[in-house]
């Protein structure tokens, strides 16, 4: 990914956005406190994103991004606040109100009376060029997030479009999230 990075920012690669689906992890930003690690159960990985500790798992759409901020708009924030609205937007093809909270990252939804993260953040930027992604729980088997503290978020959940309700699958949620990618951030540069 390194040298990718330096590419894309050299002008010599195009930008990329991978859609994957993980076995079941553990990862571990850079601000991660390992008290928040409650049980092991699956393997760890220590990562060079921002946050603390994430799952990700089948039934989950995780979605890695190298774009070229400096081409762009050279912003953190605006970049984050684009990830947050691209999730959005995603979310409303689904007939879900997901929210921004300017105390905890990533997108929630109200449950019956509380509210439960939907969609993890956790990026890097080296040279302008991101790294990482987002996550968006599709149907994922929401027990494997006891084994930590998600995101260091105490107090709140999380949720899925599965735990809404909906009967989703993981090619309706590809499409919705490509199509208001370019609503968002435009065509991929390269």
């Amino acid at each position: 990914m390194e040298a990718r990075a330096n590419a894309i920012a050299g002008g010599r690669a195009a930008e990329c956005v991978w859609l994957v689906e993980h076995p079941p992890i553990y990862t571990a930003g850079t601000s991660a406190d390992e008290t928040d690690l409650l049980d092991a159960r699956f393997p760890v990985f220590r990562t060079g994103r921002g946050g603390q500790f994430t799952y990700h798992g089948p039934g989950q759409r995780v979605v890695y991004l190298m774009l070229d901020l400096k081409r762009r708009r050279p912003d953190v924030r605006a970049f984050v606040r684009d990830l947050e609205e691209w999730l959005i937007r995603t979310l409303v093809e689904f007939g879900v109100r997901g929210e921004r909270r300017a105390d905890r990252i990533g997108i929630w939804v109200a449950c019956g009376g509380h509210e439960d993260k939907i969609a993890a953040i956790g990026i890097r930027i080296r040279h302008w060029v991101t790294f990482h992604g987002i996550a968006l729980n599709v149907a994922p088997d929401l027990s494997h997030f006891s084994g930590i503290v998600p995101c260091g978020v105490r107090g709140h959940g999380v949720t899925s479009l599965a735990d809404l309700g909906l009967a989703v699958t993981m090619a309706d949620v590809d499409a919705a999230l490509k199509r208001c990618f370019e609503q968002v951030f435009g065509p991929l540069a390269g």
